[in-house]
């Protein structure tokens, strides 16, 4: 190989490996290196298509190698050198040949060096005549070297670029290989999906054009510059529908959004229109939101006339945010609505470029993509790259060539597209559709185009990207660029466009005017499932009595069974052993069950009622604090088992699922999965109360905000380890203030439970009520195994969530003193009390902070008549609940630690110290 060390080493390499697994066994090989090998050992034999040559020695002529006299003759060295330098050459743009394609609309790429030109592989323009067995590669037989380069340049060098050579699997890859170069070289849509290309980008262009005119200045994220978006989503949609897609769940950010709602889903101008107008719908519920933030459902029919059911997610303006919701609703819906198979729901995520490479989010949710808990049989994922992130150019924006890199770290294909060849736009959108049905796996097109105008409609884009926005303003538009192009070609009537443009026109005219006219439109929320049909929204007398959530003793105790019982052969280790027969005690003998029993209970009579059960988050099959143990494992074989599941024949599974380590994914995740399942109980634990804050914009955007903006209740539930127990600042506080701060307009319940029946019932409860809440739980970490901490079976078999717990110790006609608390510090302030025998200071606790449930908390202090009252918490006083409690008009003297930055020492001596302060004070 020394003789020729200017073909790339991989390259060479990987053709000899490949020949010499061939020599070993041909079916080893894929099919088209069969055809070339046993072509490349032909031609070393006879000499075949070498070209014609004259014997130097007798004059005998030879054409192509072969003797006219009919006597083979080899060939010379060279000629198999060459063949090797093809064979490289054709890989060379199979793998980089993308930077070469041509889709950038406005500026030429430069300083891409992809290394794909003739002296590269010591082939030079008197080889162009010459031809090689290498073509059978392409599929196109025996060609020239000239015949090859033009296939080579017309399928890796177009207007696409395509990026799939470092997929591992074998099959997908060659998949993708064959359908590129057989397919792009012949694709050439109908004249039926020529008119449908030419009417979406029509009605793309018309519309915000419309909306330019009409509403000057006005924020509408204007898809202009991207308007093949359009087209290449209706393609999506009408490929997957023929393939056999029964849903479609969008996300997207503000880009194009008002276009793809009219566009795509079909929502009504005039709804729009009245968005500009400032109007506001009647029966819209809570606040609302602007108008390219909403969500939408419609049933669609495709060119073929096939129905599916399209959404879009509502979203905040926190880019890429809506991700894991879409990605959570989709494996809601498979798993829910399509048994399983995820071939009938289709999960697309619209990204911008800047965002698709600058927010971490979506490196969570792309690691998310094939794991078994979160996977949802691939998504679509589509780049509106219009080179500029708000005012920053892309060299500003990411350090990597393209903005789509992230899709490699899962060996997800990327389509890289000119936004101006909008049939080399639905081409990529087919192929990446056809992908996805056959692999279940993610797929990126990276339509890269421009936007027309600045960030928002009132920015100025040329302060920071003069050059381009020059360039920009004497750019014709997609549609203008594709309408002369197929006139130019004849494939459509000249006339076609103009009326079109005009009759559109004409038609938002008429919407606009009868908005003006006040005419009345429709308020037609987000439908996102039939099941929440059959719920309400909260009323305040809701929150002023919990539903009876008991059950049978006999189902606890068939539950109880299945938490006990191993099946035959299975060995677990020693610590489960001694766990199971503790268990066995407390079901069976003592009758008292603690937290991680009682919990299990709940998750199991739930599933017998037919309610889904689903919970993630880091170890949470054993616990962080290994309480829960929902999922055994075979010491010697590692095999898994789920008590849950075995409780009795036709129940439903329990889904728990160990997950990545990600707060912000996978809480936003199990937002999209409670969105999608109204009487399923979904629940993500946090390894430790405040790692929710690497979440904090799901909980401040979707979980506190969400039912106020969009009209859309959800009942996730967060369980946050919560407790000061000296292990430091980061392990000690779930900053139960921030939800507190967020609490309002009863929008969501924070509880700090201490009993473990009371825990039980609290679950059972997010599915009992008629409407659906986001509860946040300040679960303990000590109380999971404190002595004390435990409650009677039969509490379990009867009653409700009790909001507050009186004091059951203290004699109310002697109590002086009376100490309102959450949570763990509860059993402090109980051991303090007993030991000291005060029954004249009563302590009562807060089990749920929000909504404060005021009537409950009066009738339980009424007994106590004008005792002091006094809020006692571990956290310090400028954390914790009390002045939650000052704002909701409970003006209590406070005992806690002192105002503080951090939220607990990191000092065990000192912890101890402030502790027992904490509860001296209480009772001084």
């Amino acid at each position: 190989m020394d003789q020729y060390s200017y073909i790339a080493n991989s390259d060479a390499a990987y053709v000899d490996q490949l020949y010499q697994s061939f020599k070993q066994d041909p079916q080893s090989v894929d099919a088209s290196w069969q055809q070339f090998f046993k072509g490349f050992e032909f031609s070393l034999t006879y000499g075949e298509h070498a070209g014609a040559t004259t014997n130097g020695t007798n004059g005998t002529t030879t054409t192509n190698g072969v003797a006219t006299n009919g006597q083979a003759k080899p060939v010379d060295a060279s000629h198999a050198e060459k063949e090797v330098s093809v064979a490289s050459l054709i890989k060379a743009y199979r793998s980089r040949g993308h930077l070469l394609a041509k889709t950038n609309p406005l500026r030429e790429r430069k300083d891409r060096q992809p290394r794909v030109d003739l002296p590269d592989y010591a082939l030079s323009d008197a080889d162009l005549n010459t031809v090689f067995e290498s073509g059978k590669l392409l599929g196109i037989g025996p060609a020239t070297l000239r015949t090859i380069m033009e296939s080579l340049r017309k399928i890796y060098a177009g207007n696409i670029g395509f990026e799939y050579m470092y997929i591992r699997d074998m099959e997908e890859k060659n998949w993708l290989r064959n359908k590129i170069e057989k397919e792009a070289l012949v694709f050439s849509p109908s004249a039926t999906e020529k008119t449908r290309i030419l009417e979406k980008l029509n009605e793309a262009t018309v519309f915000e054009n419309f909306l330019a005119t009409k509403y000057l200045g006005q924020k509408r994220f204007s898809l202009e510059g991207g308007e093949s978006t359009i087209p290449a989503l209706d393609t999506i949609i009408s490929t997957a529908a023929d393939l056999g897609v029964e849903e479609v769940m969008i996300g997207m950010a503000h880009r194009g959004r008002l276009n793809v709602l009219v566009n795509i889903l079909g929502k009504s101008y005039e709804a729009v229109f009245d968005g500009f107008e400032g109007n506001v719908p009647e029966d819209v519920h809570g606040d609302g939101d602007v108008k390219y933030h909403l969500g939408y459902s419609s049933l669609t029919e495709t060119p073929s006339g096939k129905q599916i059911s399209v959404k879009l997610a509502p979203n905040p303006s926190h880019l890429e945010a809506v991700n894991p919701v879409v990605e959570g609703f989709a494996r809601a819906q498979g798993d829910e609505e399509y048994s399983g198979d995820f071939t009938k729901i289709l999960p697309i995520l619209i990204h911008g470029d800047a965002a698709v490479a600058g927010q971490g989010i979506v490196y969570e949710v792309t690691q998310m993509a094939k794991l078994k808990g979160y996977q949802t049989g691939g998504t679509v994922h589509f780049v509106i790259n219009n080179q500029v992130g708000f005012t920053t150019d892309f060299d500003d924006a990411r350090s990597s060539i393209y903005c789509s890199d992230i899709a490699k770290i899962i060996d997800a294909p990327i389509f890289h597209v000119n936004g101006d060849d909008p049939e080399a736009v639905i081409f990529c959108a087919k192929l990446a559709v056809e992908f996805r049905e056959r692999f279940s796996r993610d797929v990126f097109i990276d339509m890269v185009c421009y936007r027309r105008y600045g960030h928002n409609e009132s920015d100025e884009p040329k302060f920071t990207q003069p050059t381009m926005y020059n360039i920009i303003d004497k750019h014709a538009n997609p549609r203008e660029i594709y309408n002369k192009f197929l006139i130019e070609r004849g494939d459509v009537d000249a006339e076609l466009a103009s009326r079109m443009d005009a009759e559109f026109k004409k038609q938002l005219q008429d919407r606009l005017d009868r908005v003006k006219q006040k005419a009345e439109i429709p308020y037609k929320p987000l439908r996102l499932d039939r099941d929440w049909a059959e719920l309400r929204f909260s009323e305040p007398a809701d929150f002023d009595q919990s539903p009876e959530t008991g059950v049978p003793m006999d189902t606890i105790q068939a539950i109880g069974k299945a938490l006990v019982r191993l099946p035959e052969g299975f060995k677990p280790l020693k610590q489960i052993e001694k766990l199971l027969k503790d268990r066995q005690a407390m079901l069976t003998e003592t009758n008292m069950v603690n937290w991680g029993t009682a919990e299990l209970l709940a998750y199991g009579s739930l599933l017998l009622d037919g309610k889904p059960v689903r919970l993630s988050g880091q170890d949470v099959q054993r616990g962080t604090f290994s309480h829960r143990h929902a999922v055994l494992h075979d010491i010697e074989t590692n095999e898994v088992y789920s008590s849950l599941d075995h409780i009795q024949e036709g129940q439903r599974k329990f889904q728990v699922y160990n997950s990545l380590l990600s707060e912000y994914g996978v809480l936003g995740f199990e937002y999209g999965y409670a969105m999608a399942t109204p009487h399923a109980l979904v629940i993500w634990e946090a390894q430790f109360g405040d790692f929710s804050n690497g979440a904090q914009t799901i909980i401040d955007q979707f979980i506190a905000a969400g039912e106020s903006k969009w009209g859309i209740q959800n009942g996730v539930v967060m369980l946050l380890p919560h407790g000061y127990e000296g292990q430091g600042p980061e392990h000690s506080n779930a900053r139960p203030e921030r939800y507190l701060q967020l609490y309002a307009e009863y929008n969501m319940v924070v509880a700090n439970v201490t009993s473990p029946a009371n825990f039980f019932h609290l679950l059972r409860r997010q599915v009992a009520w008629q409407f659906r809440k986001p509860l946040v739980v300040m679960s303990p970490k000590s109380l999971l195994r404190h002595p004390k901490c435990v409650s009677p079976l039969e509490d379990l078999t009867k009653g409700s969530f009790q909001e507050v717990l009186g004091d059951s110790y203290a004699n109310p006609k002697k109590v002086k003193r009376v100490l309102l608390c959450t949570g763990k510090v509860y059993y402090d302030l109980l051991d303090k009390q007993q030991a000291d025998q005060r029954d004249d200071v009563a302590i009562v606790r807060l089990e749920q902070l929000a909504p404060l449930p005021q009537k409950q908390l009066d009738a339980v202090l009424a007994s106590y008549g004008k005792a002091e009252r006094i809020w006692v918490q571990e956290e310090p006083e400028n954390m914790g609940a009390w002045t939650y409690l000052l704002r909701s008009g409970m003006r209590l003297p406070i005992i806690s630690r002192h105002a503080a930055a951090s939220p607990a020492t990191g000092f065990a001596k000192i912890h101890t110290q402030e502790q027992a302060e904490i509860v001296r004070r209480a009772f001084e």
